[in-house]
């Protein structure tokens, strides 16, 4: 493809990559917002770069990528400076799931193109990881750019997204086939909350299922906790909303679910099945050392198919250069 001759056709360039990038972007932040926030401030920075070594990109797709995924870097290093803060309430808890429940159509298809369990494992990976596994994985961007993008050697980019990789599933279950009904009693689960389908609910709940529940997660009038199947089906319907803002994962092995508004984790739910197949306990936790400590890992790999026509469109001949930012970049980030 031919130079852009001038800003303007920088800028329908841009325009034209504007949904990859946005792409790229949700993937590094898990935010809708903040991919909007890092995709502007690319176009920012590049529009004000010297526009004669612009004419010598031979890859402005990439190179746009590149700024992006900069852009988006500098924002996960700044979450991880900043200190995690609980929950003010249980009232918080519905804000946030409301807010992740109901995106404008366009968001909805972004966020549904990477899956709200995927968001959730690279939430709990380190900066670098995060930038390595996605870029690489995702969108097939060689590890040569990455690593100029993380200040790392190729070798080093590549051990990142082979750690961050080997942190989205769990050791294979000794008994597959029952850790499978298992997970699909947990999804189905799921999903009868988010619809308020008591007649599916009565059905996963062991009569005498016995749910448990922090204090700080329910209002005053709801108990910490709750016995029998009728009672702990009419309570899901409540909490239905939080349900929507739910992803199935593995909890340290087992099939649970977390709730996670904008793919970070807030709180889990680690249900028992007993071995006629029923929910018999649901204990739910929004301790931030339990979530913490807790491994959570991917039910199964996430389907990539989405991701296939966008690709990364980069130079591997050339690498896409960096914008003069004027920003230090930390040698050794993590």
């Amino acid at each position: 493809m031919s130079a852009p001759k001038d800003l303007m056709d920088l800028a329908q360039r841009f325009e034209a990559d504007r949904r990859h990038l946005r792409s790229v972007a949700f993937h590094l932040l898990g935010s809708v917002a903040d991919a909007d926030d890092a995709v502007q401030t690319a176009w920012l920075k590049a529009s004000r770069s010297d526009f004669d070594s612009i004419k010598d990109i031979a890859n402005l797709t990439g190179w746009f990528t590149t700024i992006t995924a900069h852009e988006a870097f500098d924002q996960l290093r700044a979450r991880k400076r900043r200190a995690e803060r609980p929950l003010a309430d249980p009232d918080e808890l519905d804000r946030l799931a409301g807010t992740a429940s109901a995106p404008a159509d366009q968001d909805a298809l972004l966020a549904d193109s990477v899956g709200s369990a995927l968001l959730v494992v690279l939430d709990r990976l380190s900066p670098a990881q995060r930038i390595a596994f996605v870029l690489h994985d995702v969108f097939a961007m060689p590890f040569e750019t990455i690593a100029g993008l993380l200040d790392r050697s190729p070798a080093a980019a590549k051990k990142l997204a082979s750690r961050a990789r080997g942190r989205l599933h769990a050791d294979p279950a000794a008994e597959p086939r029952r850790a499978g009904q298992h997970l699909q009693i947990v999804e189905a689960f799921l999903a009868a909350s988010r619809g308020g389908d008591m007649a599916t609910l009565l059905e996963l709940l062991a009569p005498d299922v016995v749910r448990r529940v922090d204090a700080a997660l329910v209002p005053s009038d709801v108990p910490t906790e709750l016995r029998g199947a009728g009672s702990v089906a009419e309570e899901t319907r409540r909490f239905a909303l939080r349900a929507r803002a739910g992803a199935v994962m593995l909890i340290d092995g087992v099939p649970g679910i977390v709730i996670a508004p904008r793919g970070r984790a807030r709180a889990m739910l680690q249900i028992g099945i007993g071995a006629d197949n029923r929910i018999h306990t649901i204990d739910i936790t929004g301790d931030a050392d339990r979530l913490r400590r807790a491994v959570l890992t991917l039910p199964r790999w996430p389907s990539q198919r989405h991701h296939s026509p966008i690709g990364y469109q980069g130079d591997r001949t050339r690498p896409a250069r960096r914008p003069a930012t004027g920003q230090h970049r930390e040698r050794h980030a993590r």
